[in-house]
């Protein structure tokens, strides 16, 4: 608990005073060997930083962006513009560069600390038009021995830098840190932008303080627990996880070697925490059954009978009744032939508490995974209510609910239906952008954009996106996220876009999984090129056919899918289809792909032509023209 430390930087100096050199606050990956930070030298890391920083002119006030993977560094650099009252600014490290650009530029950032040279090539690209920004710090030195820019600095020369000035100035840090109150703002997460630019979200530190120390009186976590930061820095989420609660508890915090070695990693750290959007379940579950379908005949065929067997087990637990002694003898000998090590092979072997939140995720998914022993619960929150304002508990998990409200949080849904949220983790507004703050923030309320309601035990359930909900031609009430949720449970289905406002049945345009899809096609000897090749051969097309017959079979006979397409390219944040946390941005694709929508309605339309304009991370474009086959899967 906070003990009345009322900034995260408080919490630091009270973490290495409590724990100094006994406990690990930090790991790193790093050449295949783990180094180890305790607290003593986390603290130290950003005292040095900090100073380095006030030696550069940092002060009070001012912002600091963070742009790279998740590393140590970045975050005492996120700790130490706090403990000098600034407000680090994190920015997602693929965003392309006007993304870049309008972040910096908006939230008036001085100073830029990035992972490495692939960042600093972004900013340089632009940096005569950000007159704001002072310096750029970069923490990896690779390839940028023959930089020389007078405003381009190494992380550790800033560290050098901050010793010096320390001893110059004995006790500054110290002083700075004093100065901070729960009141000042801790940070400024811009939202992915689902309906236009990018918005900061200013929160205090007692926004997240507040809703981490209720948070914790439901799921909690101590300093024997493990965490892994590897979603993105940029995303709230991360900040509440890897940095408020590790400071609450004294949790050990874990950062990858690298994107492409979380899994592995996260095997050898084997994290008793974990929090990830519904993508990274979804990819998890895809991996499952890739394995499955790698896997030796004898153990498919187990894992083929046990798997359902556990699911059944889950849905009974689940809803409160008791499981039959047949059941529970077969889901017995299951956790020893297929559920621990399936855990064990996806580094969910010591999960005591698993969360999903920041988009809907699919009721199978939950299913699937508390079927094989991972006690996956759901959560409710966005940026603007410091992540969490609903969690599952333990004892009371409903596939189709979020939850009850975490202590501190009240919950109300509007007379139009929306959800509406009020606690101490409601932020205090927008940066620069009084009007959209009014907007969703009346008497303390914040309106949510969310369609939900309150079911009998008090557990929010969210229906979509209150401006996603509607009605097809008939009047039936038509959830897109609800129809694309359920076909995303499929491994070879990535993304899908439901369709169906005020039209006579419901059509989809879909991405296969080009890894899962791909290793399908190869053991079957089918040659393809790339993507558009693939996702266009008539087998694939009867395989996703077999896919959404299935989902049709599970929704009510007008929400069935009747016809179906499969996209020529992946949907990509860089082409502004999705954001970067991987929300649809429903009104641009249903804009963009308005031809296809059209010819999916159209009768007697064997397939349409697309032209497109595809958007490439250096800001450079091409030209692309497809033939999409149409299927068709429903016709009562």
């Amino acid at each position: 608990m906070s003990l009345g430390h009322d900034t995260l930087p408080k919490l630091l100096l009270a973490n290495a005073r409590r724990y100094g050199q006994r406990k690990v606050a930090m790991r790193e990956k790093e050449y295949g060997i783990w180094q180890t930070f305790r607290w003593s030298h986390y603290l130290e890391h950003v005292r040095d930083f900090a100073l380095g920083l006030a030696h550069l002119g940092f002060r009070r006030g001012d912002k600091l962006a963070i742009i790279g993977d998740n590393r140590p560094q970045l975050y005492w650099a996120f700790v130490a513009a706090e403990a000098l009252g600034g407000v680090p600014v994190p920015i997602y490290q693929d965003a392309i560069a006007s993304e870049i650009q309008y972040v910096l530029d908006h939230s008036d950032t001085t100073i830029v600390v990035t992972e490495d040279q692939e960042q600093v090539d972004k900013i340089l690209e632009m940096k005569d038009r950000l007159p704001k920004v002072a310096y750029i710090i970069f923490e990896d030195p690779k390839g940028m021995r023959h930089y020389a820019y007078p405003f381009l600095l190494s992380f550790s020369h800033v560290q050098d830098l901050g010793r010096r000035f320390g001893h110059a100035h004995p006790g500054y840090f110290e002083a700075e840190v004093t100065k901070g109150q729960g009141d000042d703002i801790a940070v400024i997460n811009y939202t992915s932008g689902t309906t236009g630019a990018p918005k900061g979200v200013m929160l205090t530190h007692h926004n997240l303080i507040a809703t981490a120390e209720n948070y914790l009186q439901v799921d909690p976590l101590t300093d024997r627990d493990e965490i892994v930061a590897y979603l993105p820095m940029a995303w709230i989420g991360d900040t509440f996880f890897s940095v408020v609660l590790s400071f609450l508890s004294g949790a050990a915090v874990s950062c990858p070697e690298d994107v492409t070695t979380v899994r592995q990693d996260f095997r050898e750290i084997g994290p008793t925490m974990t929090f990830a959007p519904p993508r990274i379940w979804e990819n998890l579950l895809t991996q499952a059954h890739v394995r499955v379908g790698d896997a030796h005949w004898l153990q498919r065929r187990l894992c083929q009978w046990l798997l359902p067997l556990g699911m059944q087990a889950a849905a009974l637990r689940m809803e409160g009744k008791p499981l039959p002694l047949s059941l529970r003898l077969r889901t017995w000998l299951g956790e020893w032939l297929v559920y621990a090590p399936l855990r064990d092979q996806l580094g969910l072997r010591r999960t005591r508490s698993a969360t999903t939140g920041g988009a809907a995720i699919g009721p199978e998914v939950v299913q699937f995974f508390r079927g094989i022993g991972v006690n996956l619960k759901q959560l409710y929150g966005m940026t603007e209510c410091s992540a969490p304002a609903t969690v599952q508990r333990d004892d009371a998990v409903k596939m189709d609910s979020a939850g009850q409200p975490i202590p501190g949080v009240e919950v109300k849904i509007s007379a139009g239906g929306e959800v509406l949220l009020r606690g101490p983790g409601v932020f205090i507004g927008y940066y620069k952008d009084p009007e959209a703050t009014a907007r969703v923030l009346q008497d303390g309320w914040l309106a949510t954009g969310d369609a939900g309601f309150l079911d009998q035990d008090g557990h929010l359930v969210i229906i979509d996106r209150a401006r996603d909900v509607s009605h097809l031609l008939d009047g039936s009430v038509f959830a897109p996220q609800y129809i694309e949720n359920r076909l995303k449970f499929s491994p070879y289905i990535k993304e899908a876009v439901a369709v169906g406002h005020q039209r006579p049945y419901v059509v989809a345009m879909l991405n296969v999984d080009l890894e899962t899809v791909g290793n399908w096609a190869e053991k079957r000897g089918l040659p393809y090129s790339g993507y558009a090749d693939l996702a266009q051969k008539p087998e694939v097309y009867e395989l996703v056919f077999q896919e959404i017959a299935r989902v049709n079979a599970g929704l009510n006979a007008p929400l069935r899918i009747k016809k179906f397409v499969l996209l020529h390219k992946e949907l990509d944040p860089d082409d502004a289809e999705i954001t970067r946390t991987r929300k649809l941005r429903r009104r641009f694709v249903y804009d963009k792909y308005r031809d296809i929508i059209e010819a999916l309605y159209t009768e007697g339309v064997p397939e349409v032509k697309v032209k497109a304009t595809v958007t490439y991370e250096d800001g450079h474009t091409s030209e692309i023209e497809r033939s999409l086959k149409i299927g068709t899967v429903w016709d009562g």
